[in-house]
């Protein structure tokens, strides 16, 4: 006869490992609330170029977060995951995504070069990383919000739709680097020019916040590079859908 405390323990174990397993599958590392991903603003030529085009071109625009070192690097950086995610979900939609590194660049200096940029590439949509060179340089908040505009015009002018990205979460710069006050300002140019924030700076937190991933081993773990990556890539292309009012042509569900 087995003994009742060998039992107990037995139940105990199945029940902390069912209860492991529901909350894992509650809560999967990709996971962002509705409210930190969705809005009303809306990618109106994103729309056009899926229904009468029946193709997306998206160009990547900003500093280094978008690569990813090593020869494995750029397909399990976003840009890549980006892609493969839409090709995904959207039913026969050839998708391109191009990502356009621009290191060490000031956001002033990224928006006189969009006009070029979007004639050049001629995108559908343009993702414009920004805030984190100007936070390292301390550039005047006004400058940085007027930069933001006039390459936002710029690229709405050449007939492409836009999306901000601000900066990565780090823990281990957080305190070194005052992020705060530029996030703040992209999120009011969003605002009022009516385009979506893509907002890595609180996601990233949300997922450090949750247990999803410890960036506090970011620089040593690159798998853990590649799995942020992912997830920024296949929360992006839901952005995308979302703002596109893409669901006609959606294969697979939000992650």
């Amino acid at each position: 006869m087995i003994p009742v405390k060998t039992l107990i323990i037995a139940a105990m174990a199945v029940a902390i490992g069912i209860s492991s397993a529901v909350l894992a599958a509650e809560r999967p590392p990709c996971a962002v609330p509705d409210y930190m991903l969705f809005g009303d603003s809306q990618l109106n030529r994103v729309s056009a170029a899926i229904s009468k085009q029946r193709k997306l071109t998206i160009a990547v625009v900003g500093t280094g977060s978008s690569a990813l070192a090593g020869p494995d690097g750029p397909p399990t950086a976003y840009p890549a995951r980006l892609e493969a995610a839409l090709t995904q979900r959207l039913s026969g939609i050839p998708v391109k995504v191009i990502p356009l590194v621009r290191s060490r660049q000031t956001g002033d200096v990224l928006s006189k070069g969009m006009g070029k940029l979007v004639t050049d590439e001629k995108p559908d949509l343009v993702i414009w990383q920004a805030g984190t060179i100007d936070a390292i340089r301390r550039v005047d908040l006004d400058g940085f919000l007027n930069a933001l505009e006039e390459g936002i015009d710029s690229i709405h002018k050449r007939g492409a739709d836009v999306i901000l990205m601000n900066m990565q979460y780090s823990p281990r710069t957080e305190s070194m680097i005052s992020v705060g006050p530029y996030a703040d300002v992209m999120r009011v140019v969003a605002q009022h020019r009516s385009v979506p924030l893509y907002d890595r700076l609180g996601i990233m937190r949300h997922w450090s916040e949750v247990g999803a991933f410890d960036f506090y081993a970011a620089g040593r773990d690159n798998v853990l590079a590649q799995r942020v990556h992912n997830c920024i890539g296949r929360t992006i292309a839901a952005l995308i859908i979302d703002a596109g009012r893409l669901e006609l042509f959606e294969l697979k569900a939000r992650p």
